[in-house]
């Protein structure tokens, strides 16, 4: 089976201009312009839709449950996840000038659909919307955020709360059940599988989650917030004053 295969057309590209938050900002004037542009594509779990040194020919909006992993791979075979992508954002070239080659590998975590656009539509789009150039710099400063306090967690919190932190997220973009193997969870964190086995155990003793072969349930969010640290909240406030509902977060954007 293919990784990315078209889907079908229809009334799901319109969900999709509807349920990624940045593409629902769109004016109906640029969203009918790139609705004729836009490919449908169903995403398979371990997809990579960026490699690492390769030029970006287009910007990836998931909706739905998908949910997409920025991971950094290092020369020893190590890598760690600097940044997840859901609903709220897009993936590949929206915060660059067109076809820079991708820094980070992208790779689907939770399966779903999304919406493809060329990045030489983008850019020229771009070029004609002030609401696009500024939701795009916007988000841009909310996904520089995320990686800022994602570095600060790895490096000052216990795992509890960084794993907290990264299924709370996870929920909020893929609902509370969640096809995820312990050992990939280990491997987004950058710990031992070994770790995430007995931080999931307590989590589930603590009623909190569930998890079975592939699965993780989340039951009890609040407890699960109060087991993480200020990070979740502080990058979702930020989503808020950034982008919020209008694309403009609390401020005054571009005509």
């Amino acid at each position: 089976m293919s990784d990315l295969r078209q889907a079908d057309r229809p009334q799901r590209a319109e969900d999709g201009f509807a349920d990624n938050r940045l593409l629902a900002t769109f004016p109906a004037e640029l969203r009918h312009t790139l609705e004729g542009q836009a490919k449908l594509v169903d995403l398979d779990v371990g997809a990579t839709v960026l490699s690492r040194g390769v030029d970006v020919d287009s910007a990836l909006f998931p909706f739905g449950s998908t949910m997409i992993s920025l991971v950094v791979d290092l020369d020893d075979g190590r890598s760690v996840e600097v940044a997840s992508i859901g609903r709220e954002g897009a993936v590949g070239g929206i915060v660059s000038c067109g076809h820079s080659p991708a820094f980070s590998r992208a790779e689907v975590i939770v399966a779903g659909p999304g919406i493809r656009i060329p990045m030489t539509i983008v850019e020229e789009s771009k070029a004609r919307s002030g609401h696009l150039r500024n939701l795009f710099c916007r988000y841009s400063d909310y996904l520089l955020a995320q990686i800022m306090q994602t570095v600060a967690c790895n490096s000052f919190h216990p795992i509890e709360a960084r794993a907290a932190r990264w299924l709370l997220t996870a929920q909020d973009r893929a609902g509370s059940r969640l096809q995820l193997t312990q050992e990939s969870l280990a491997g987004l964190l950058g710990v031992q599988r070994t770790t995430v086995n007995a931080v999931a155990r307590e989590l589930q003793d603590e009623g909190l989650i569930t998890t079975r072969r592939g699965i993780i349930e989340v039951h009890d969010r609040e407890g699960l917030e109060q087991r993480s640290c200020e990070c979740y909240r502080r990058v979702e406030s930020f989503f808020g004053d950034a982008i919020g509902e209008s694309g403009m977060g609390g401020s005054v954007g571009c005509d």
